[in-house]
């Protein structure tokens, strides 16, 4: 239960701490254009992504089990965030989010985060590749500049609505969205170290604002960020609101500590280190509690972000702490820059973070797989896209479960690297 924090600091140095600024700088290049398109592709104002990383990063760092997790806002939760959002409106969201930190909180200090390895891997495979093609195909808009009043949140009605919006294309939009993913993946490959994320769609940016070229931007769809925090409040309770949220609660509890827990496991066996499982449930849960009393979304570890970090040279979770402390920087200086950033090179990047959570390289090993595990992640994907993740999940575990009884002396999951 005791944060990693408290271990790392007893034999702490000057050299740890060079090599802890340098990685949490470098993976805050990484984690701000993340954070506004992670909240605007899930219906909240972009500036709430900010403040998830600010608020949600620091405390999963300062209070977490592991020496290296970054936390923030997450691909993983648009979904579950666009549809709570979306039925029960932002404030709903806030009430759902303060309460799924409780139910982490209690999770921890029940010691239930050795649980979350007999989650079968197949579910978890399963409802990721189908975030990844929701999250996609909600990006298809901005990437090809379509004009369109509403973009259905029903998958069934999206995919015929973008079709008949096919004539409206902006070739503008779809330079810069195309330019930006050709940029990154650059980046990747020739310098994978270079904060390319946050360089890619700046340079796109650039071009667009230069160009006066009709693509919308940060400031044209949602106005000017903020430069500041906001003061905290307690979410507005109810008796009502609480049993209406509770199912989107337990959603976001669930999907936080799977994603955290793998996220340690993975950086883990990147660093060496060995993770504390409880204590970072107990963090996800005051991070997601401290998130929503700012206004935020729900944070978790993020894969991509702690891989990050690792390869950058961080250390112990001072990193995330100065992670946490440049994009609030960042937020005080720059708000009147972000501003700019073009709504299609952010789609662009969204869309090679989905194609990166699906995982396309391990597909293969899926087709090798025993039958049931094939079946039992085409069965959460597709109730994941035509449904959703409350049905996708609470079906999934529950046939997974049932099969692993069936099968009996099966270990708990050897989750592998995912490259995300």
């Amino acid at each position: 239960m005791k944060p990693k924090i408290l271990t790392t600091l007893k034999t702490y140095s000057w050299p740890l701490f060079w090599a802890d600024l340098m990685a949490g700088f470098t993976v805050a290049m990484v984690a701000l254009p993340l954070s506004l398109a992670i909240a605007i592709a899930s219906g909240a104002d972009p500036a709430k992504g900010i403040v998830t990383a600010i608020v949600g990063g620091f405390m999963i760092s300062l209070l977490g089990g592991s020496r290296v997790q970054i936390g923030g806002p997450t691909g993983a939760f648009i979904v579950v965030v666009f549809g709570v959002i979306a039925q029960h409106g932002y404030d709903g969201l806030v009430i759902a989010t303060f309460m799924a930190g409780v139910i982490l909180v209690v999770a921890g200090l029940l010691k239930v985060g050795n649980l979350i390895s007999y989650v079968p891997e197949a579910v978890v495979n399963g409802f990721t590749i189908g975030i990844a093609i929701i999250i996609a195909t909600s990006q298809v808009k901005d990437l090809l500049g379509l004009s369109m009043e509403a973009l259905p949140a029903d998958f069934l009605e999206k995919v015929p609505a973008l079709w008949e919006a096919r004539g409206t294309l902006g070739l503008a939009a779809l330079g810069i969205g195309l330019g930006t993913m050709v940029m990154i993946v650059g980046f990747r490959k020739l310098a994978p170290k270079a904060p390319g994320l946050i360089v890619a769609v700046a340079i796109t940016s650039t071009v667009a604002a230069l160009m006066v070229l009709p693509v919308d931007t940060i400031q044209s769809r949602f106005g000017d960020l903020p430069r500041f925090l906001p003061m905290p409040a307690m979410p507005d309770f109810s008796v009502d609101r609480i049993v209406e949220l509770l199912p989107s609660a337990f959603v976001i509890a669930f999907l936080a500590g799977v994603e955290s827990l793998l996220s340690a496991m993975v950086a883990d066996r990147m660093s060496g280190g060995h993770h504390r499982p409880n204590a970072e449930v107990l963090a996800q849960g005051f991070a997601n509690m401290g998130s929503s009393l700012f206004g935020g979304l729900p944070a978790t570890g993020a894969i991509a972000r702690t891989a990050t970090n690792v390869r950058a040279g961080g250390k112990t979770p001072v990193a995330g702490i100065v992670h946490a402390a440049t994009i609030l920087i960042a937020m005080m200086v720059a708000a009147p820059l972000a501003g700019y950033l073009a709504m299609p090179a952010l789609a662009g990047l969204l869309i090679l973070t989905a194609w990166n959570m699906s995982e396309p390289h391990k597909w293969k090993s899926y087709l090798s797989a025993p039958m049931a595990d094939r079946l039992l992640l085409l069965l959460t994907l597709a109730l994941t896209v035509v449904t959703d993740l409350t049905i996708a999940i609470g079906v999934g575990v529950s046939v997974g479960l049932a099969l692993r009884l069936r099968r009996r002396n099966v270990p708990p999951a050897d989750w592998e690297t995912p490259e995300r």
